[in-house]
């Protein structure tokens, strides 16, 4: 246990000395949000959720994301490429402490990326919300994002690290884009919309703008969100465990 909270410290430190990350999960949620709250009427309605309060979940659950993603999917084909994996091997560390460490430690810095961004919202742009929305919310923008963790393990695995890069953000924002993030989906035309409705992204978002009008989250986006979750953990630990027997 000592060698597994060890390694979390670990990299909790190497997160945050990493500029790509502040950058990416901090910096540009944070002037998007300044930008598109700024220049477009803060008290419009989206859904009756006003607009400052919607994009501040957008921008939160962009920032996590990307931060994510980025995250654990370069660091995890660097450090295969240079032997660190198989050096954990003969370390007294259990077997899976390396995944593990690695998605522990980002849950942490997921949290203040979150607390960072309700910060924002709440102090500068003025969002009022109950004290039950805003800890359900970042309880379920915390907690969601284990599809995008098991999907950024998945696209570590390929070896090349110049490859990793390109494809994790082309994802990313990809997936940003459509699923609504950016810009609400009720602004696409409607077969953007119906392509929404089928990403993790959009299911993501949509059960924090839920909580902000009220609702609950949909039972079908968090069936859907289980589902990729589910397929991304197996695809890579069946990728992980062939790449280890040969």
């Amino acid at each position: 246990m000592t060698g597994m909270i060890a390694q979390c410290k670990a990299e909790i430190l190497r997160t945050l000395r990493n500029r790509k990350f502040v950058v990416t999960a901090l910096l540009m949620p944070a002037i998007f949000y300044f930008i598109f709250t700024s220049t477009m009427d803060a008290n419009m309605n989206i859904g009756g959720i006003q607009w400052k309060a919607y994009y501040l979940m957008s921008m939160t659950v962009f920032g996590v994301i990307g931060g994510s993603m980025n995250t654990i999917s370069i660091r995890f084909a660097q450090e295969r490429k240079q032997g660190w994996v198989q050096l954990l091997r003969i370390t007294p560390l259990p077997s899976g402490a390396y995944v593990f460490s690695k998605i522990a430690a980002q849950s942490v810095i997921n949290l203040g990326t979150i607390v960072f961004m309700f910060l924002i919202g709440g102090l500068f742009k003025g969002v009022e919300l109950t004290f039950v929305q805003w800890l359900s919310c970042g309880l379920w923008i915390w907690i969601g994002i284990l599809p995008f963790l098991a999907l950024g393990t998945l696209i570590g695995t390929i070896r090349s690290v110049e490859v990793v890069q390109v494809i994790s953000q082309v994802i990313f924002i990809v997936m940003s884009a459509l699923g609504g993030l950016w810009m609400p989906i009720q602004s696409m035309p409607s077969l953007m919309q119906h392509i929404a409705e089928w990403l993790p992204s959009y299911r993501y978002g949509q059960g924090a703008w839920n909580m902000v009008a009220g609702a609950s989250p949909d039972w079908i986006g968090i069936a859907l969100l289980a589902a990729y979750a589910a397929v991304f953990m197996v695809l890579s630990s069946y990728r992980i465990k062939r790449q280890e027997a040969i």
